[in-house]
């Protein structure tokens, strides 16, 4: 589609960090003269796909889409997956773990799919899970099998040049491997004729000229093998660079724990004649202690966990920020991350400026045209706290309330909001109810809460939140909770409200109280204090 100059113009000022990246593929592009760009991705098939790969690849895009904004040169993404590495563990969550023994250090497409169904191997089944949750979140990618890359001979040329080059790789490797390995290390793993087998081995003959490798066998017998046609493959770490050589890459992020072999994978790429991507490196997730996130752990969130509480948007807004911080993931986050997406997605109409628009997280999310924000304003905080109250896991209950609150409100008019509300109703059960603890009023809160409820009694039912929020800061302008502001007026602490959620919703922090009191309905509200004096909540 036409790009607008002022938009471009805001894309190449931007300090979102998706345009800073796409900035450098720009000036890259520029200099080499090249009439397109490619984005790639990795994906280890040892496993499913999950969290990690769902942010590697939105991120990628958003960077993508952030540098279609500056130019008209056509991008490709790449989601390559490593699938002819050798099997070296057998994985926990497979059935019948026995039955892989014998073919641990075969090539993952070489290994039978434990899983049934018509998959070739398991390789091909990791595969077919990745295709399938990709295209669940409508990415647009190519997907590329590291085995047909190889077999295909797609890589044979790259693969020559790095017999050529033998000596100056192993000069990049060496260094960074210990005593012992170095005596046994080649930066060429071949693929065993006999056994099928990738073969950790040194090598004894390198000839570039015929194209070949020589070495011990399983038998000690000396075998010369062809390089090329999937005969071989290359060690993790100059597979990296070769692929980036092979396919011409200009652009790939990985994980922090890939930062020290960033600058192996790079000189291994321009040994091979290419110069390195643009690459981006972000922090990893913490589980709620604070320790890294772990597939073989299970630690911290997957993200079927994260959509069985939340949006997919939700997730992409806590893929977006930040990603050079280290971050927790686990289920706190959720709500927040929420109510953060619904705030971003509310103000972006409302951004006259092109460059205010480009800042806004959900730019990036939707790739330059984020969906109308629905009308109203229930946060999922709120939904929470009317799940703990209504003590339902009936969604007609929830919407009674709604509608009582906003009569135009309804699911067909405000699906993102039905879906909330079903998010919040499980998210109560699971996380919240089990943990909720009431505190027992003592005389002098009684005696606030009393005249808090006499207070609302004066209100008429549909009184706005901000007529509500008004009444309840003023009942509440008293020791202990008043606050002196900078003007010298009287204020509320938080400690008020910190009161009222912890003996009326047995929870530390909450909503804005006005909109739950409206929502709720007043004389909800009368009753759930009233019920709170008489230690009635405490008992629950």
């Amino acid at each position: 589609m036409p790009v607008s100059p002022a938009l471009r113009a805001a894309a190449l000022e931007s300090k979102a960090w998706p345009f800073e990246e796409a900035r450098k593929i720009l000036k890259r592009v520029e200099k080499s003269g090249q009439k397109s760009v490619l984005f790639e991705t990795g994906y280890g098939p040892s496993g499913l796909p999950h969290i990690g790969t769902f942010g590697e690849v939105a991120r990628t895009t958003m960077v993508r889409r952030s540098f279609e904004l500056m130019s008209d040169l056509p991008t490709r993404l790449i989601c390559f997956s490593d699938d002819m590495d050798g099997m070296r563990k057998i994985p926990e969550n497979v059935p019948d773990r026995k039955a892989l023994e014998p073919y641990l250090q075969m090539p993952l497409t070489k290994v039978p799919n434990p899983f049934g169904g018509n998959y070739e191997s398991f390789g091909h089944h990791n595969n077919a899970m990745l295709r399938r949750f990709l295209d669940t979140y409508k990415f647009d990618y190519e997907f590329a099998s590291a085995t047909d890359y190889y077999t295909s001979g797609r890589f044979d040329d790259t693969l020559i040049k790095a017999l050529e080059k033998y000596d100056d790789i192993m000069a990049v490797m060496l260094p960074t491997l210990g005593e012992e390995r170095q005596a046994t290390y080649s930066p060429f793993l071949p693929i065993s004729p006999t056994s099928g087998r990738v073969l950790y081995v040194p090598m004894k003959d390198v000839n570039a000229k015929q194209g070949t490798i020589t070495f011990a066998g399983e038998d000690g017998a000396d075998v010369t093998l062809d390089v090329r046609g999937g005969r071989t493959k290359l060690q993790w770490k100059p597979d990296f660079g070769m692929r980036w050589a092979a396919l011409d890459v200009d652009f790939e992020m990985f994980g922090k724990d890939h930062q020290t072999n960033a600058p192996i994978y790079d000189r291994i790429c321009e040994i091979l004649g290419k110069p390195a991507p643009e690459h981006y490196v972000y922090e990893l997730f913490l589980d709620e202690s604070g320790q890294k996130i772990s597939k073989s752990k299970g630690n911290g969130l997957t993200i079927d966990e994260w959509l069985t509480y939340a949006d997919t948007e939700s997730l992409a807004l806590y893929m977006y920020n930040r990603p050079r911080e280290a971050k927790k993931l686990y289920f706190d986050v959720i709500p927040r991350a929420v109510d953060e997406y619904a705030q971003f997605l509310a103000a972006y109409p409302k951004q006259a400026e092109a460059k205010d628009k480009l800042m806004n997280p959900v730019w990036h999310i939707h790739g330059g045209h984020p969906p109308q924000p629905e009308s109203g304003n229930v946060t999922f905080a709120l939904l929470l706290n009317l799940t703990t109250v209504a003590n339902t896991e009936d969604k007609a209950v929830m919407w009674a309330f709604l509608k009582r609150y906003m009569p135009e409100l309804s699911p067909e008019t405000h699906p993102r909001l039905d879906k909330l509300v079903g998010f919040a109703i499980r998210y109560f059960q699971d996380f919240v109810k089990p943990a909720k603890k009431y505190k027992l009023a003592d005389d002098s809160e009684a005696k606030a809460l009393a005249d808090l409820a006499e207070a609302l009694g004066k209100l008429p039912e549909g009184s706005s939140p901000e007529e509500i929020q008004k009444i309840v800061y003023d009942v509440g302008r008293r020791e202990p909770y008043t606050t002196t502001q900078k003007d010298g007026t009287v204020g509320v602490a938080q400690g008020w409200f910190n009161m009222l959620y912890q003996v009326l919703l047995g929870e530390e922090r909450g909503p804005r109280f006005g909109s739950f009191v409206a929502l709720y309905g007043i004389a909800n509200t009368r009753a759930l204090i009233e019920k709170a004096l008489k230690g009635q909540l405490a008992q629950e």
